[in-house]
């Protein structure tokens, strides 16, 4: 069982950049663990949000296979607190299948992609930048491994 997170886009801020790879690095000693980072597309100012969700929405599926638990971070998703986030990744997991977050462009997911998602995860319903959504969400995850094997990262 692996885990992976799929990004539209690379990341050029320098910090969540840092951010990724220290927790990115923690989170394998838990878990296999890959982030996978789709190309932006070119030429986007003659395409219209449906159109740039689509052509995003092809590449998302392409980098599938059919046995992924893909779950999409998207505002309309269910909201966790850090447990409640760990007792359900604990769920997906023992299910066996490898688990593929993604985030979106910055228009969101094709229709396509909500129909082949098997959950919705919302971080907030405050609206970050996608870059950021990637150390936030990467933190969150280390957060969770660490509450299932008890250790001290969280504290309630």
């Amino acid at each position: 069982m692996r885990v992976s997170l799929i990004t539209v886009g690379k990341t050029d801020i320098k910090w969540v950049s840092e951010g990724l790879e220290v927790y990115s690095s923690r989170l394998r000693h838990y878990i296999p663990f890959e982030i996978r980072e789709i190309p932006e597309l070119k030429n986007v100012s003659a395409l219209s949000r449906d159109q740039i969700k689509t052509a995003e929405g092809k590449l998302i599926l392409k980098s599938l296979k059919d046995s992924d638990d893909l779950i999409l971070l998207d505002e309309r998703g269910k909201e966790f607190r850090s447990i409640e986030f760990a007792d359900w990744l604990q769920k997906r997991m023992t299910a066996g299948r490898d688990i593929v977050f993604v985030i979106g462009g910055a228009y969101g997911f094709s229709q396509e992609v909500y129909q082949r998602a098997g959950g919705m995860v919302s971080l907030s319903k405050m609206t970050f930048s996608h870059q950021m959504v990637r150390t936030i969400f990467v933190e969150q995850l280390y957060r969770a491994l660490t509450i299932l094997k008890g250790e001290s990262y969280h504290h309630e």
